[in-house]
């Protein structure tokens, strides 16, 4: 079966749309903060602290973005920069206990999210959907 291109754009669109990705203002899980804020959030919870700069290559941000990120971040009290120890340009990035808070907020809610999906997804074609979205990932990070 031939697949034209227009078909997986159609599709992909149809997922971020399904998926509430087009709706900046909050993440797919409904909660009212801004997508980017979301997975900044994620990866500070997941590693306690991060340079900014590691930051800016996970997010797949540019650096103007990032630091505008950790300053909302900072704002809503939920991050706290401080310069790195090693190096007097670099800059650490830590969630505060709040934002540890609003983190486990958001991933229970993520949570539950995929747990729904993947439920309404038949048992013997999960592996299909991952092993389909990796090599999608794959691709588009090839290109």
């Amino acid at each position: 079966m031939t697949v034209d291109p227009r078909q997986l754009q159609e599709a992909v669109a149809r997922f971020v749309r399904a998926f509430g990705l087009h709706q900046p203002g909050q993440t797919p899980c409904g909660r009212p903060i801004p997508v980017s804020e979301a997975h900044a959030l994620a990866e500070l919870a997941r590693e306690g602290e991060l340079r900014q700069a590691e930051l800016v290559h996970r997010l797949r941000l540019e650096k103007s973005t990032t630091s505008r990120i950790v300053a909302q971040l900072t704002g809503r009290g939920w991050a706290e920069r401080d310069r790195a120890p090693d190096d007097g340009r670099g800059v650490l990035v830590r969630l505060t206990p709040a934002g540890r808070a609003a983190a486990e907020q958001l991933a229970a809610a993520r949570q539950t999210r995929f747990e729904s999906a993947l439920s309404r997804i038949p048992e013997v074609e999960r592996e299909s959907v991952l092993h389909a979205l990796s090599l999608l990932t794959e691709a588009v990070d090839e290109s």
